[in-house]
């Protein structure tokens, strides 16, 4: 099995975070890959991981980083794959991250998710992948549409809390 994307994190300290990603991929049965690679502390290496990723069959990059977070750009410079940043909060309760990752400039477009964002980045790559892959597309259809219900019955189980004065 080749993996269709590929997770990267500056540090595994940020596993918690990207998990998340790893969880949802893995509940779509999409292959994927995880690594740590730091734009600071390793950039020959991503730079070399983000030239060979397409030739080794990755379709969608998912890049998770903190406090400076230049991973996701410097992936961004040297693949021409899609790359979805993932700010991850640390200092500044993340603000730092998200705007070094949206701050991208012409030509070298990084997609950014929300601080901790990691299980819609991986929604995102399902999205990208599904657009090629109908049975990717039915498993994703499948997922939204478990969020429809999930949502349906909440409002179900509120229905039945009582308040003397609540009048749904």
């Amino acid at each position: 099995m080749e993996p269709l994307v590929s997770i990267i994190m500056g540090s595994t300290s940020d596993l918690p975070v990207m998990e998340k990603a790893c969880k949802l991929l893995d509940e779509m049965q999409v292959p994927f890959e995880v690594n740590a690679l730091s734009a600071h502390r390793t950039p020959d290496a991503v730079e070399a991981f983000a030239r060979q990723a397409k030739g080794r069959g990755v379709k969608v990059i998912i890049a998770g980083a903190g406090m400076a977070a230049a991973l996701p750009g410097v992936i961004a410079a040297s693949t021409t794959l899609p790359v979805i940043g993932v700010p991850i909060k640390g200092m500044l309760d993340g603000l730092d991250a998200l705007l070094s990752i949206v701050q991208m400039p012409p030509g070298i477009p990084v997609a950014t998710v929300g601080v901790n964002g990691a299980q819609n980045a991986a929604i995102l790559a399902v999205e990208m992948l599904a657009l090629s892959d109908e049975a990717i597309a039915t498993r994703l259809a499948d997922y939204k549409s478990g969020l429809k219900e999930k949502i349906e019955k909440a409002n179900r189980d509120l229905a039945e809390v009582r308040y003397n004065y609540k009048v749904n």
